[in-house]
């Protein structure tokens, strides 16, 4: 069952889009803020997100860029600002669709549909490829390229790279990568991580993998 977080202020408007997506058989939750929505986002996993743009605490086009740099779930604009200023706006934030109050319930319901079945056939064209940053991963062929450049990574050091990059922030300690790819037991030395760790930095360029001091390493933050 997909799963849709709708952000509305109006009562009124947010009961209709409840009702009626939830008899069309999604799981529904409502926001009434942008604080609000954000906190459920953090919480949640959805499959799509309906977005108010004047919404109290903090506007939905706020909510929209920080929903975009976390995740590509289609985000759609629901607002009664129909001028091409804010729809130029929307789409900049890489909103999805943006429709103008007021819709058709029915026609909503075909746009959310139609998002579902292009993300859906776009996945399974494309899953085995994850982008970060300038950092491009084939998981089918173990293919790695940087800014285009096609980069030779051994198995172990693909496999290092791909657990950075599938939770970027997180700390990974010495300890923890033996456990989670060499089978760990005490007869591995620690050092062979930061042996890894070497080569792949310096096949990488750059300044991607990061030391916290006495925790570890994990992948650096992008702004792409």
């Amino acid at each position: 069952m997909k799963k849709i977080l709708v952000t509305e202020d109006e009562p009124q408007i947010r009961e209709l889009i409840f009702n009626y997506l939830s008899r069309e058989g999604f799981e529904v939750d409502v926001a009434e803020d942008g604080v609000q929505a954000l906190s459920m986002f953090a919480a949640n996993s959805y499959d799509l997100v309906l977005l108010d743009i004047m919404i109290p605490k903090i506007d939905g086009f706020g909510v929209c860029e920080v929903i975009k740099k976390q995740s590509d779930i289609p985000v759609v604009f629901l607002s009664a600002l129909n001028d091409d200023r804010s729809q130029i706006k929307g789409f900049d934030l890489m909103a999805d669709d943006y429709v103008t109050k007021p819709f058709s319930m029915p026609v909503l319901v075909r746009k959310i549909k139609a998002l579902f079945r292009r993300n859906e056939g776009n996945q399974t064209n494309a899953d085995h490829i994850i982008n970060y940053g300038d950092i491009t991963l084939d998981k089918d062929t173990m293919e790695v390229s940087v800014s285009g450049r096609a980069v030779e990574l051994t198995a172990r050091e693909f496999d290092i790279l791909l657990t950075f990059i599938r939770n970027p922030g997180k700390i990974y300690s010495r300890e923890l990568l033996l456990d989670l790819l060499w089978d760990y037991n005490s007869l591995v030395d620690e050092r062979i991580v930061d042996c890894h760790i070497k080569n792949l930095r310096h096949k990488l360029g750059g300044d991607y993998i990061e030391t916290v001091r006495g925790k570890g390493y994990r992948i650096a933050k992008t702004d792409n």
